[in-house]
């Protein structure tokens, strides 16, 4: 099975882990342990365990950012995407972000590919806004706060109750609508 493994199935299981297990679960013995194959399956691939954790924030910067964006760019052009996101976004568990911000208070690497993605996202969801005929100043503005309101719900370990967690999103909605 060993040979059959690629790297995305190394990076795939790592975003699996790190959003169950933290950053410190990421590490080759244990990973090749749930894999059913040698450390030598693992190492194939990455040459130490700091090249496994850079590629596995690139992939998460791939997953949580350029996929996300991707895919609204390429759904059929009705509705507007600024809504389709909200209601992805929120709609969504999102233990694979709070765990990679939780890894980037402690590593710079982390760190940098989290500032990264916040940028890149950021960037886009202004675009959204623009392409809704809102002002470049304004858009800015309103992609800030509809992202501050989208990390306060990625990192919230109190999350409300679905009823109430609607409401909001309905009001985020309106927001984004106007």
């Amino acid at each position: 099975m060993a040979d059959q493994l690629s790297a995305e199935d190394w990076l795939g299981l790592g975003l699996k882990t790190l959003a169950k297990n933290g950053f410190t679960a990421l590490k080759a013995e244990p990973l090749a342990k749930a894999m059913g194959v040698s450390r030598g399956s693992f190492y194939w691939h990455f040459a130490d365990i700091g090249a496994y954790h850079a590629a596995i924030l690139k992939h998460w910067r791939e997953v949580a950012a350029e996929q996300v964006i991707a895919d609204l760019e390429a759904s059929p052009k009705h509705g507007n995407p600024l809504l389709r996101l909200l209601r992805a976004t929120f709609s969504s568990k999102l233990a694979l972000e709070n765990a990679v911000r939780t890894w980037a208070t402690l590593d710079p690497l982390a760190r940098a590919a989290v500032q990264a993605t916040d940028r890149r996202r950021l960037s886009y969801v202004q675009k959204l806004f623009e392409r809704s005929g809102v002002a470049p100043g304004v858009a800015r503005s309103r992609a800030q706060i509809f992202y501050w309101a989208f990390l306060g719900y990625a990192l919230s370990d109190q999350p409300l109750p679905k009823t109430r967690q609607d409401a909001v999103l309905q009001e985020l909605i309106r927001m984004a609508s106007r």
